[in-house]
């Protein structure tokens, strides 16, 4: 690790590139104590020296392309251009997000007494942070960043935020429980049937009026993780008679079969159906309040993961709705690149990485919570994060990437949910020092994404 001198900026970090020449393989592990299994690893030194020799260059204010440029709105937009998708930043750019998740400091004392002595202030911090990101090749904050402290640097970077339509709802109603990583629900069945949902939506929904002028906000995220049974039919009708969803269910079933429907012998076909109900229905509602009050940013969804982002269903359903198709991907340690193109093609709109990460053994944590995959060491950490951007980038219809996460988790807090409490996640630890070898390895991809892209592009014709 590298650590901080004082609280003023951070070190700009810069390691060689990973000298390897031959095609490796990392040793990878799903948690402590689990069988190590060894994964083909492909790295940026892995390519033609030709691929890898020129710096993104002519980059305008937001990290997009200044020499290849679209019409230009003052927001960010989706486009499909010349077969690949892209973003248009507010300039015009061509442009990919290249961000961190909860780009914000921990609260323990622990933590809080390191920011003091490195910082000094909330405002020097932030500044700090975002020089970070920066020097390291990234352009953008993913989910639960601090975006009001950030968005007041004096250079900033594209944001996004996250509003819980959903899961605040639940909150309210009564009836969520945690989860690691993510809200419950009953017999995992979200409340989109309920009849104040939907004015609760809208009254959520005031709060993005704040930013909607912002060219510097990306997106809104609706909502993290929600759940999506292959039986929706079945968890409903399992709820209360007097339950809405349980009313919804029951009424759909007697639509389509009649009065005397078998309500306990459902057919497969009439479950993948009633999937895309629930879905059409919950990112219709939540859309539709989302772009009322602020029709000039993009909805990015609710972050799929898990066995849905193997079901083309959702994505149909989701599809119409959506500017981009948001995704937490985890127990991938490349990116399957038939997947990513159904999402696409089910769709009809980019996908973007939204979550993904791994914990090295030599950070000294437990490394027990969290779904991202467990490794040796920060350097192979690092050829993860190569191995799978290189494996976005070739895909065409990858528009960005959020590493999971700014910060370790630190034992100290106590009140974390299951799956952040004990892990290896962050850029830096949980007393703000660096991961050198992994940010070593962020840092010169980072900052030749474009010029990979001709290269996947040009190689692929």
């Amino acid at each position: 690790m590298t650590r901080l001198f004082g609280p003023a900026l951070w070190l700009t970090v810069i390691t060689a590139s990973v000298a390897q020449t031959q095609p490796l393989t990392v040793q990878v592990a799903t948690k402590p104590g689990g069988e190590w299994k060894s994964y083909p690893t492909r790295l940026l030194e892995h390519l033609p020296a030709s691929a890898r020799a020129n710096l993104d260059t002519g980059l305008d204010q937001y990290g997009g392309l200044s020499s290849r440029k679209l019409p230009a709105t003052g927001f960010f937009y989706p486009t499909n251009f010349q077969g690949r998708w892209w973003l248009v930043d507010p300039d015009g750019g061509l442009f990919l997000h290249k961000a961190v998740v909860s780009v914000s400091p921990l609260r323990t004392s622990g933590a809080q007494k390191a920011f003091q002595e490195k910082f000094g202030s909330t405002e020097r911090w932030a500044e700090s942070s975002i020089a970070l990101l920066r020097e390291n090749g990234f352009n953008g904050l993913g989910a639960w960043s601090s975006v009001d402290t950030l968005r007041g640097v004096s250079k900033p970077v594209a944001y996004t935020t996250i509003w819980n339509f959903m899961s605040a709802y639940g909150k309210k109603r009564g009836g969520t429980y945690q989860k690691p990583g993510h809200t419950g629900y009953p017999s995992d069945c979200i409340f989109v049937f309920d009849p104040e949902f939907e004015k609760f939506c809208d009254e959520q929904a005031k709060s993005l009026e704040k930013g909607s002028k912002d060219p510097w906000l990306l997106g809104h995220f609706s909502d993290n993780e929600m759940p999506y049974r292959r039986d929706p039919l079945k968890g409903y009708l399992s709820l209360p008679e007097s339950d809405p969803g349980h009313q919804a269910a029951k009424a759909w079933l007697q639509k389509k079969h009649g009065p005397n429907a078998n309500l306990q012998k459902i057919a497969t076909a009439d479950e993948a159906e009633f999937t895309m109900v629930v879905a059409d229905r919950y990112y219709r509602i939540v859309s539709k309040a989302i772009k009322k009050c602020d029709p000039n940013h993009l909805y990015l969804g609710s972050r799929f993961h898990g066995s849905d982002t193997k079901r083309p269903e959702l994505f149909r359903a989701a599809g119409p709705y959506l500017d981009l198709v948001a995704v937490n991907y985890y127990h991938g340690w490349t990116p399957d690149a038939s997947m990513l193109a159904m999402w696409t093609a089910e769709s009809k709109k980019p996908c973007i990485i939204t979550e993904w990460y791994a914990k090295g053994m030599d950070s000294g944590m437990a490394n027990t919570g969290g779904a991202g995959w467990l490794v040796k060491t920060q350097k192979e950490r690092g050829y993860f994060y190569q191995n799978f951007v290189l494996g976005l980038l070739e895909s065409k219809t990858c528009v960005g990437w959020h590493w999971f996460k700014y910060q370790d988790n630190d034992p100290e807090d106590t009140k974390a949910d299951p799956s952040n409490r004990d892990s290896n996640k962050g850029i830096v630890n949980a007393r703000f020092e660096l991961y050198r070898d992994l940010l070593g390895a962020m840092k010169p991809l980072n900052e030749r994404v474009y010029s990979l892209v001709d290269y996947f592009d040009h190689a692929a014709k």
